[in-house]
């Protein structure tokens, strides 16, 4: 017994044809959905700083000449383009016992060198018991670290050298103070 056969023009064959890629998309229902996320970043003016926790004074070759010592400083500082930012420092606490050289009296005096971010200070400074005496200036817009706009240091530094008079009237013995250093950005 044979079969029919529809030939490849008829109309059956073309409905058929029609069915099998008609029916997969009728039957595979599509989903789409979307979803909306805010980010937000609040970016701060930062300032930090390091500093070694005691630096000793060296005597001068020759009698009497000063004492010295440098102090490696280390920050990181990001400014604001309408800000800038500061680093200063006080005496906190002059040098004791008694009897030996005086911040209040202007015998510890320093000078700034070597920053790579900001502006270092300039000249001799007299550091005092009572103010906060300049050491960097940071100006608007300044980072650190990361190229471009930003300093490509990362920790920015400068170096403090410190003088303390060698004054014959002060009595033998070892003598130390405290220095606060205080780094503030805008």
């Amino acid at each position: 017994m044979r079969k029919p056969s529809i030939p490849v023009g008829s109309r059956g064959a073309r409905l058929a044809a029609a069915l099998v890629f008609v029916l997969p998309v009728a039957t595979c229902p599509g989903a789409t959905g979307t979803g909306t996320q805010t980010l937000n970043a609040l970016i701060y003016p930062i300032a930090k700083l390091t500093v070694p926790a005691s630096v000793t004074l060296t005597a001068g070759a020759a009698q009497f000449t000063p004492f010295q010592a440098s102090v490696p400083i280390t920050y990181r500082a990001r400014t604001t383009p309408a800000g800038g930012g500061t680093m200063t420092l006080q005496v906190t606490s002059d040098f004791a016992p008694a009897g030996g050289p005086s911040a209040a009296s202007g015998a510890l005096t320093y000078t700034c060198s070597s920053a790579n971010l900001g502006t270092a200070c300039s000249g001799a400074q007299t550091a005092s018991t009572t103010l906060q005496t300049p050491v960097l200036t940071l100006p608007a817009s300044a980072c650190t670290g990361g190229g471009g706009a930003c300093s490509a240091q990362d920790p920015n530094s400068l170096t403090l050298n410190f003088t303390v008079v060698d004054d014959p009237r002060y009595d033998t013995g070892s003598y130390s103070a405290k220095v606060t250093f205080i780094i503030s950005a805008t």
